[in-house]
Formats: C-alpha cells, structure tokens, sequence
C-alpha cells in the first residue's frame, strides 16, 4: 500500500526512474546519506552554501499558514542544520553564485487539518544555480511540506572549513511519498513517568524519521496518571502528584505533535491491565482481593469508560483511540463470588463475558466519535463479533495480518519478536527485515494493513535511557514503513553505513541515539569518530 501519488507527471517518473539507477554524478543511489529513502532521488557534484539571509518564501501556494506551522517547520529547520555552530564565514569571498538564496514551498491546500490519510508527498528540487537560486518544496500538504523540509536538512551540512551551511552533490531531484500513512511509535507513562519536555523531544525525533503516530499508552496496572475531569479519583493511582499530568498537558502534546505532523494516539487498556483504577474507585474492582479485570457485573465500570472517553474526546482528535483487550485473565471473574452469580444469571462464562465487556467497550467509543483499535487478542477470541471498523493491533507474533487481513479487517504490525523496543537483544537489522505483508499477497488485503508501530514499554525505560533505546532501531523500522518496496534493500548490510550516518545525525541533533553494532542501547565499544563506529 502506497499513499499520495499526485504531484508528479509521468513523464517526470519515468526521467526519475532512469537517474535513479546512476545519478547526474555518476554515484551509486546507496552513496546518498538520506534516511528514510525517498521515492525518486538524482543529484549532481556540484556545492551550494545556504546564503547568510536564508529565508523562506511561499510564492505560489494556496496555504495561508495562519498557525505558523510552516513557518516555525522552517525555524527547526535552520536550527538542525545550523547546530548552534557560529555561521561567521566569509560570504563575500565566494560570489553570489555560490549561495542558496531561499527556499519556496508551495502547498496546494490550504487546510491545516492533520488526520489519518493525510496526504504527505513533497517534491523538492535544489538546482545547482539561479539569479538567485532557490530550493523549492511542492506538496499537496503542509506535512508533506514539513517532510520535505526534513529531507532537505539531511542535505546540508556544516562545513567546518568554510564555517558556512554546505549542501552537497547538487542539483538534486526528490519525489517521495510513504508506502503506509500509519507509522507508530509506542510510549509507555504508566510503568515509569516520562516528564513532558522528555516527551516532546520524543516528538521531535520521530520527525526525523518520518514516523507520524505517537501511540500513548498512558495508564496501566501501576499507575494512572493522567487527569479525568469526569472522574477526578482515578490519578488517585499515580506514582506520586509530582508524576501526572493534567488534561492541558494532554492537549499540550496534541498541539505540539500535530504541528509537526504527528497523531497522537490514545490508549486505555480495557477490561485488564487498569489496577491502578480502583486506587481512587475500589468499586472497579471485582474484590480487595482480586484487582483485575475490572468488574464486568457492576454498571460503574462502563459509567468511568464513558467519562473517560467523553473527556479523551475533548483533547484526543485523531480518529482512533485504543482499547487494550489483551492479556485478559477472567480467572478472577468467575472466582468473585458477587461476579460469578452475575455471569450465571447472564448465562455467561468468563470468556463471553471477556467477549461482552470489549463490545460494549467499543460502543461507548463509538458514541464518542472513535474508531477503535484492539490488541489481537479480541480478533483470536471473538474476530467476526468485532465492529468492522475495528482496527487490529497485532504483537504477538507473525502470521496474524494475514488473517486479519483475509477476514476484511484493518491490521497494524507491532509483532513482538521483531519491532518491540524493550527487547534488547533485537538487534536493528531485525527491525529492519520486518515485513508488514508478508504472505500477503491479495491487493486488497494488503491495503487493510495500515502500517506498523515499535513499541517502547517501559517497565526498564525512563527519561534517563528513554532515547537510546528507541534509536537507532526505530529508525530501521522506520525507513520500511516509508520507503518504497522495491528501494528497500533485500540485505540490511547495504543500508548500515548509511543508518550509521542517520545515528550520528540524530547525536549532532541532540538525540542519544546509541550505535549500531550490538543489541539496543549499547554503548561505544572504544574512542573514535561515530561516523567509523
């Protein structure tokens, strides 16, 4: 499935198709340091240097930019590719000739709105000279804009010689748009609270890479803490007041994240995994004894999902919420003596009451506006009494999108034994080999695969190691959920150098990305250069 083909003719595509075998300087395309891989790439031998009054131009677009995303999209820009050096070269000494003069975007609608299906292709073009010369953007939205951006600034570069901006290996030539419009990233703030700023800077790296789906997992057995207006008690199970966050910071990292063209998904996992609910309302559990699942027999229960999916509708504005559904042990159900006399009068057993409490689950989301996500345990127990608009999360193993898929329901990947951040020793080259349509070979089943997601749980991961371990690795699932198929290599060998240079990127831009060679969040094995790691 590739999303957003509308920018380029075809007669483009068949020139690009062509250079993209052998550049305009002869270089092999494996040569270009770009992370992900765009569609289409050329380039030429030539250098530029970014002028001293770079700026920003949108002659031709129809993108009013009443927000300021574009403009501050462009702020970042000049702030990744500049890296707090001093820009105190001599300019005059070159010529004019020499110098980028700006960038133009251009952007075809004038809306805003971030959503599912968003349209996130960009052309970009840096020509090799102009009177004056300018690099140009064309996308259809403001985040294929952003995108092109992004790619842009891994042209440039800082030339210490110079003590100016350099871009490389002009004119380039750059179509691109992604193979899956869901690529996700898990966080987890219940087993360990990760501070705002810390998830901020998560948002931004994930921009780096292209991923545009922050899946909150924000409350668990161990705590909640998040805010829920309708039911004040329930952050009564947060760690401590220090480790919450209240329902402005919620829609403070919605607003951070959509700028920067990132859906922020949001989880309650219902009926397991929500111990820490009763801390504030022990009515939520079956018994003092037994905490989990909540209790199916009492209507509180449904009452708390409905506030809290009423308040989540306020703030969360992506089309999605998650569910949860895994891991559901109704072993406590049937031994609640109160639980158990309500499933003999309702002539159900622990699993058709597992099956009842996530339909009417998603029915309550549904009366909020949501399309529901669920762990694949609701599709392996109950799949055709699922609302067809649901969404399977798949993680336990492979396999599973091919079923979903072949029973006309949308799927995301996040098998576990392959795109789960917390397990160490799943070295990148793992994240890299995943494929989300493997043995899926129908068209139409593989367009029910939205994408995929790595997960980072975090019952050993806090703001302190937070960023090694999600990075580098991430980034190697990254490029297969963007990149197209057939450039994706069929070895990761071939692509290692070039990951390793994106790992040294995200280090110069602040990210504790950890090396390549070993297992997730290794350490540099001796002194040296990052780039010859």
């Amino acid at each position: 499935m590739e999303m957003g083909k509308k920018l380029v003719p075809i007669c483009l595509l068949m020139l690009l198709i062509e250079v993209v075998l052998v550049s305009a300087a002869g270089k092999n395309i494996q040569e270009v340091n770009i992370w992900p891989m765009p569609k289409y790439v050329s380039n030429g031998n030539k250098i530029l240097y970014l002028s001293h009054d770079f700026e920003l131009r949108t002659v031709g677009s129809k993108y009013g930019d009443q927000l300021g995303i574009l403009k501050d999209g462009f702020l970042r820009f000049m702030g990744i590719v500049t890296l707090d050096h001093a820009i105190d070269g001599n300019f005059s000494r070159l010529g004019q000739s020499a110098f980028l003069k700006g960038i133009n975007v251009v952007i075809q609608s004038p809306s805003d709105e971030l959503h599912s299906e968003v349209d996130e292709s960009y052309n970009l073009t840096v020509p090799a000279s102009g009177k004056p010369a300018y690099a140009h953007i064309e996308a259809n939205s403001v985040y294929g804009a952003l995108h092109g951006l992004q790619t842009f600034s891994q042209l440039c570069g800082y030339n210490i010689r110079t003590r100016l901006i350099e871009v490389g290996m002009v004119p380039w030539t750059i179509f691109d748009y992604p193979r899956f419009s869901y690529r996700g990233l898990l966080i987890d703030t219940s087993r360990h609270y990760l501070p705002m700023p810390v998830i901020k800077k998560v948002i931004d790296s994930m921009t780096y890479a292209k991923l545009n789906v922050l899946h909150w997992h924000i409350v668990d057995s161990q705590s909640f803490p998040l805010e829920i207006p309708s039911y004040p008690k329930l952050w009564d199970g947060a760690y401590s007041a220090a480790e919450r966050y209240t329902m402005a910071d919620a829609a403070e990292i919605v607003r951070y994240a959509q700028r920067r063209g990132v859906n922020v998904l949001a989880e309650i996992d219902v009926p397991g995994h929500a111990g820490s609910w009763g801390v504030g309302y022990p009515l939520l559990f079956p018994s003092a004894d037994c905490k989990e699942p909540l209790d199916v027999s009492n209507e509180f229960t449904f009452q708390v999902i409905d506030g809290i999916l009423k308040d989540f509708s306020k703030v969360f504005k992506y089309k999605f919420v998650h569910l949860g559904g895994d891991e559901v042990d109704t072993g406590c159900w049937e031994s609640t003596h109160r639980v158990s006399r309500w499933l003999q009068t309702h002539r159900m057993v622990g699993k058709q009451a597992y099956q009842y409490f996530v339909l009417r689950a998603q029915k309550i989301a549904i009366s909020h506006g949501y399309e529901i996500i669920n762990w694949e345990e609701t599709f392996n127990s109950f799949g055709d009494k699922l609302d067809r608009k649901t969404v399977i999360h798949n993680w336990l193993g492979g396999g599973v999108a091919e079923k979903v898929t072949a029973a006309g329901l949308r799927c995301i990947v996040s098998n576990q034994e392959n795109w789960y951040l917390d397990h160490i020793d799943t070295t990148w080259d793992r994240f890299y080999m995943n494929e989300p349509l493997t043995n899926i070979t129908n068209p139409k089943q593989q367009k029910l695969v939205l994408g995929g997601e790595v997960c980072m749980w975090g019952e050993h991961i806090d703001a302190s190691d937070i960023e090694q371990t999600i990075w580098p690795r991430a980034a190697a699932a990254a490029e297969r959920l963007w990149t197209s198929y057939e450039k994706l290599a069929r070895n990761p060998r071939q692509v290692a150098r070039r990951l390793a240079h994106f790992r040294c990127l995200l280090n110069q831009r602040g990210v504790a990305a950890a090396p390549l060679v070993g297992p997730g969040r290794t350490a540099p094995e001796e002194p040296g250069s990052c780039y010859v790691q």
